[in-house]
């Protein structure tokens, strides 16, 4: 952010152990849990294997000793292995002859029979005293080695059986920590950055209104439940809630009483434009709120908002993803990789448009277009600028940079379809996935090549540019190392391979782990690149400090996306609740009209909402009526995807250029729109114009290019035999 506030004056005069009182309170807690999430994600993984590991260790098959046998210490048995069988059977053939007992019982006494009790007292003797050499060769067994090695393995199942059990309210305290965060730090997504007195004001109210309410509507909900009479299942997920909501409230208020110190060049700005620059969040919770309000339902927006509970592991993912990205760029893996293409010499277009390709792996490992462009998007705007392309086309480039990889394995918002709809595999969609991301890269090369001003080719030969471009894959050689290492490491010492389950946990090791490498290279002098490179990215020197400026931008970008997932829910909530749905149509009486209309309603809840709450909303609502008009579910969840990256990249909101602007800077966007100010509509607004006309395009095809094929049988059945589906 370009601005500094009072939080930031004091936190900077504060420092305790040469650390800030905001790394302390903010920044420690969030690597604590994001690595506490690690842990969980990868302890049944580990346990498994260090079970296997201490039967392989310390069993003993020739005395039948497993280790699991050994994890705690055996319980003696309290039975007497010697206990005398003649003077055993005499007492109780006394007690036999004694008889006794009520009217009832002696209905059922039979006569006794010395041979059987003989028998009887015989097995249980001799199973008493294989019990007692049992567990003397278990204690025979228990090692100081065994002890030990038992020590580690059961206190990290705990932490794991902790985690796991605790995972939702993991989220509550991490949830609670970065968006408190970014409330003190004005760091909420808006229309417009802030920049005038009254954008603080006015971004301090809207926080203050939304927290209120939220924290009204958590209290209802927590009574109601208790004058319900029926126990709530997790109260301390309330009580969170309400504790969190609270904080936004009496910091909202500080905020007002306090205002930042601002320079004097800050202008006071007008209400139209504070109006603009109000958190997007903080606008759906008041909305929702007062929808609530008005129908009697003042528990609602606590409801939708806690809905988020259920799964947990999707945004813990998304955190994982998003920090994974800020260590990324901690790394010098982008200039390296760059450093392979410069030497030929590609037009500002064609490199933009490997960049993209290249870019798109990423994306589908950190779960959403949003997400990487938090990630790398000041990456891809310095290098598109590097090699002479302009502000207002690296911009666009920046935006886009995450859609299209998002349809790719193994992308966080497809497993997120697949968990919550039992009409399609993962498997299905990223097949067809496949198919769009070249699509969408076809249209983008063709846009690129169709808007450039000079169209002469200055490519370097071959000859020329292969043996500098030899030179510069050795100090490549020791990050691919180390993403190679950490792959085998969980393939063969886990036996889990880097899918869409497992990439959320694999990644941010795999970014952890280049970066301390990177660190240590560098400041060694090893891996040093051969070539002088227009732009480089600061980066920390030290493998500490990279990973802290990491996590404190982490909880900035996270914060802020994490409070725009959150009012999804609850914008979600108020269109159910609303029954709007119900007055379309069950029957559009032609699949193309069906399609038209749900390509326009999905781009319009792209507009608005963050794909993880959509996603929810889609499932119970839309998805149906394609079903319904013969829309194949495979077809419609394709369209669901293209159309949410059409609408992050369209205006009134365009999620994505508010998240490309977050993250270059809004003093580049300012002097981008002033570089081309005097120029063409076009130039003027290329940042808009390319991303949301290849986009677009991409969904016109991918929505209604299937339909169109089934008029034309032989074109049908011959797409049908290459990608395997069409329609039917």
């Amino acid at each position: 952010m370009s601005h500094s506030t009072t939080a930031d004056a004091d936190d900077a005069e504060f420092k305790i152990i040469g650390r800030t009182l905001t790394e302390w309170l903010v920044s420690l807690p969030t690597i604590a849990m994001l690595l506490l999430v690690l842990v969980i994600s990868t302890g049944e993984l580990i346990h498994g294997r260090l079970l296997a590991a201490g039967e392989a260790m310390f069993g003993d098959p020739s005395r039948q000793i497993q280790y699991y046998s050994m994890r705690a210490d055996p319980v003696v048995p309290t039975c007497n292995p010697n206990v005398n069988i003649d003077t055993e059977l005499a007492r109780l053939q006394a007690e036999s002859k004694q008889g006794g007992g009520d009217a009832i019982e002696s209905l059922f006494e039979t006569e006794f029979d010395p041979v059987k009790a003989r028998q009887s007292l015989t097995d249980s003797v001799a199973e008493c005293r294989f019990k007692h050499e049992w567990v003397k060769r278990i204690q025979d067994n228990i090692t100081p080695g065994v002890v030990a090695y038992r020590t580690v393995e059961t206190a990290f199942f705990t932490l794991f059986r902790f985690g796991a059990e605790n995972r939702s309210m993991i989220l509550l305290l991490l949830m609670g920590v970065v968006i408190l965060a970014a409330t003190w730090q004005y760091e909420h997504i808006g229309l417009v950055p802030i920049r005038n007195r009254r954008d603080y004001t006015m971004q301090a109210l809207t926080t203050l209104g939304a927290g209120g309410l939220m924290l009204w509507s958590s209290i209802a909900y927590y009574n109601i439940s208790l004058d319900a009479g029926v126990a709530m299942e997790r109260p301390e997920h309330q009580k969170a809630w309400m504790v969190m909501f609270a904080g936004m409230v009496i910091m909202s208020l500080v905020q007002l009483i306090r205002p930042p110190k601002l320079g004097p060049e800050v202008e006071k700005g007008s209400w139209g434009r504070a109006l603009q620059s109000q958190p997007i969040a903080g606008s759906m919770a008041i909305f929702a709120g007062i929808y609530f309000l008005l129908h009697n339902h003042p528990s609602g927006l606590a409801i939708y908002i806690n809905t988020l509970m259920e799964v947990p592991n999707l945004p813990l993912q998304l955190a994982l993803f998003i920090w994974g990205g800020m260590l990324f760029k901690q790394s010098r893996m982008v200039d390296l990789f760059m450093n392979l293409l410069r030497p030929w010499r590609l037009s500002p277009e064609a490199l933009t448009f490997l960049i993209l390709m290249a870019a798109a792996i990423p994306t589908a490992y950190t779960g959403g277009s949003g997400a990487f462009v938090m990630a790398a998007g000041a990456i891809i705007y310095h290098e598109v600028r590097a090699v002479g392309g302009s502000s207002q086309y690296a911009l666009g480039a920046t935006a886009m940079a995450g859609s299209m990889g998002v349809v790719l394995r193994p992308s966080l918002l497809v497993v997120a379809i697949v968990a919550i709809n039992k009409e399609v595999t993962s498997n299905e969609l990223f097949h067809y996935g496949l198919y769009v991301f070249f699509l969408t890269a076809l249209l983008f090369f063709i846009a690129s090549e169709w808007r450039r001003e000079k169209h002469t080719i200055n490519v370097a030969s071959p000859a020329e540019a292969l043996p500098v471009m030899l030179r510069q894959i050795p100090p490549l050689l020791p990050h691919i190392a180390v993403v190679a290492a950490v792959i085998l490491f969980y393939v063969v010492g886990l036996k889990t391979g880097l899918n869409e389950n497992t990439a959320p946990t694999i990644m941010p090791v795999m970014m952890l782990l280049i970066v301390i490498a990177d660190k240590f290279m560098q400041a060694r002098g090893i891996g040093q690149p051969n070539m002088v490179t227009p732009f480089v990215m600061p980066r920390e020197a030290k493998a500490e400090a990279a990973v802290r400026v990491a996590t404190n931008e982490t909880v900035g970008h996270l914060g802020s996306y994490m409070f725009l997932v959150l009012l999804s829910q609850a914008m979600g909530g108020v269109i159910e609740r609303s029954e709007i749905v119900t007055l379309v149509p069950q029957d559009f009486g032609s699949i193309f009209m069906a399609m038209a209309f749900l390509t326009t309603v999905l781009v319009v809840l792209g507009m608005f909402m963050e794909p993880l709450g959509a996603i929810f909303l889609i499932a119970g609502t839309l998805a149906p009526i394609a079903y319904s008009n013969g829309i194949d579910p495979i077809h419609f969840w394709v369209v669901v995807l293209v159309s949410f990256e059409v609408g992050y990249l369209m205006p009134p909101v365009a999620l994505n250029q508010l998240l490309a602007r977050q993250v270059v800077g809004d003093d580049i966007i300012r002097a981008a729109d002033a570089e081309v100010a005097h120029r063409s509509w076009y130039r003027r607004f290329e940042r808009w114009i390319l991303p949301n006309a290849v986009m677009s395009m991409a969904l016109i095809i991918t929505a209604f290019g299937p339909l169109i094929t089934q008029r034309f049988p032989e074109l049908h059945q011959w797409l049908h035999g290459l990608i395997g589906f069409v329609p039917q």
